[in-house]
């Protein structure tokens, strides 16, 4: 593991050493261009930068889930002229509709995951005829008289509740 983080940072100050060298240009007897770290001696050769290139600026390609908050200062709205009597009233029923809805979500998710509990208990009813259980810390096998009762039971509470 040394030898290959020993290796991988003498790469790395390799390469950024030879970025950061001069680069010359020149052009020989028979018109060839030629580039090398060295100028030649006896030649007119030309010094090229290389110059360091700016990284483009990236967008994420996610949204910040934790945004910057304003100051108290810009969250301090102007004050509202005064409402109709009738305001406060509306407040308050939109507050208890809220309330409702919230109430009625709620149960609504209880109840899907008491289906999905119940549909795949049903399952491993239907699907394993040598079921187990705990009683009085002794495990048992169910009889197959016990496993269909729970099964009915389990068809049952599907039907009144998951529809």
């Amino acid at each position: 593991m040394r030898r290959i983080i020993l290796t991988g940072s003498l790469l790395l100050a390799l390469g950024s050493s030879a970025m950061a060298s001069q680069v010359y240009k020149w052009v020989d007897a028979q018109g060839v261009t030629h580039f090398g770290a060295q100028p030649p001696q006896g030649q007119d050769a030309k010094s090229i930068s290389t110059g360091t290139a700016q990284p483009k600026e990236v967008k994420p390609s996610f949204e910040n889930p934790y945004p910057v908050q304003p100051k108290a200062e810009e969250k301090a709205e102007p004050a509202k002229p005064a409402a109709p009597a009738n305001a406060g009233s509306d407040e308050k029923q939109k507050a208890i509709d809220e309330k409702v809805k919230a109430d009625v979500a709620k149960q609504e998710a209880e109840r899907k995951k008491y289906c999905d509990t119940t549909r795949t208990n049903l399952a491993q009813l239907q699907n394993n005829p040598r079921l187990r259980v705990e009683e009085g810390g002794q495990i048992r096998r169910l009889s197959e008289e016990e496993r269909q009762a729970k099964i009915a039971e389990a068809k049952k509470a599907i039907d009144e509740n998951c529809n």
